[in-house]
């Protein structure tokens, strides 16, 4: 990573370089990607220079966490834990993907032990599923919201 940021003449503290490889899967093609995003971080949210905080706080910004998962993988898992075994093909038609990208994106969570392949389809494994446990999905958020629309008209003691 430093050396990344030397060739692209980027500011780079250690630990900000650090924090972005952690966050890559061990691929540089994905390090030197978030690289230049953390980068445009910095040049508008910050004074240039990439600081723990501000790789960070891009790094949040663009979802990806700390095992380095991004939308694409969560949203993946979710289907996968919610629906139990999943073809290929139905994860394709789900997440609206190619099923080359959704290889690409479970062989890295395989990798990682969250996701495992069996003859009637992909299923979480219990780190998955433990993992996953205290993460919100849209469905979820939306059920909450609903919940709570529903708890002011009671309030107003009116119903839609």
């Amino acid at each position: 990573m430093e050396r990344s940021a030397n060739i692209l003449r980027i500011p780079c503290e250690k630990d900000a370089a650090l924090a972005i490889a952690q966050r890559s899967r061990g691929v540089p093609r994905i390090a030197n990607r978030l690289l230049r995003r953390c980068r445009d971080y910095a040049d508008v949210r910050s004074d240039g220079r990439l600081s723990l905080e501000v790789a960070q706080a891009a790094l949040n910004a663009l979802r990806i966490d700390e095992l380095g998962l991004t939308e694409m993988d969560r949203k993946l898992m979710r289907i996968v834990i919610d629906h139990g075994p999943v073809g290929l093909n139905s994860l394709s038609a789900q997440l609206s993907e190619e099923p080359d990208v959704i290889e690409v994106c479970e062989s890295f969570l395989m990798l990682i032990g969250f996701l495992a392949r069996t003859a009637s389809g992909r299923i979480a494994t219990q780190k998955g599923i433990q993992y996953f446990k205290g993460v919100t999905t849209p469905k979820a958020e939306f059920e909450e919201m609903i919940e709570w629309t529903t708890g002011q008209f009671d309030l107003l003691g009116a119903r839609p």
